[in-house]
């Protein structure tokens, strides 16, 4: 996903500068792998092969695998979005097929874009926020 920011920075709809120290990407995406009449996950041996049935299951909009940043356990562990105490973080969140609602567990987001316009006002103190499919948002947190 790209997120374009505004030349001037961001605000927090009243004209004040937003200023941030990290920036997080959060990417929320969906795999559709076919199925044999088993219920076990076919192979191909190249891409163009597995086409059809990969196309016939995306028509369902039922995934087979939910992931965020592309692989199962991309965000935890090792690899958690860490934020020392005080730190000012922006969250960036993209879903490219289905809607999604990101909760930021222990605190509320400052100030939200759920769809990424930033030309208004942002919501603020918002515990869990909208993203429509296809598109992405931003959080602003302290």
């Amino acid at each position: 996903a790209i997120m374009v920011l505004p030349r001037e920075g961001l605000t927090d709809g009243k004209g004040n500068s937003i200023t941030y120290d990290k920036v997080y990407y959060v990417g929320e995406q969906d795999f559709y792998v076919p199925r044999d009449a088993n219920g076990k996950f076919k192979k191909y041996e190249s891409v163009g092969e597995a086409y059809a049935d990969t196309l016939e299951v995306m028509r369902t909009l039922t995934p087979s695998h939910i992931v965020f940043n592309g692989a199962v356990g991309a965000l935890t562990g090792d690899s958690a979005l860490k934020a020392a105490v005080g730190e000012k973080v922006l969250i960036v969140h993209s879903q490219a097929n289905r809607d999604t609602r990101p909760h930021l567990i222990g605190g509320h987001g400052d100030y939200v874009w759920a769809t990424g316009k930033f030309r208004n006002a942002p919501d603020v103190d918002q515990e869990t926020w909208f993203i429509p499919g296809g598109t992405a948002g931003a959080a602003f947190y302290t």
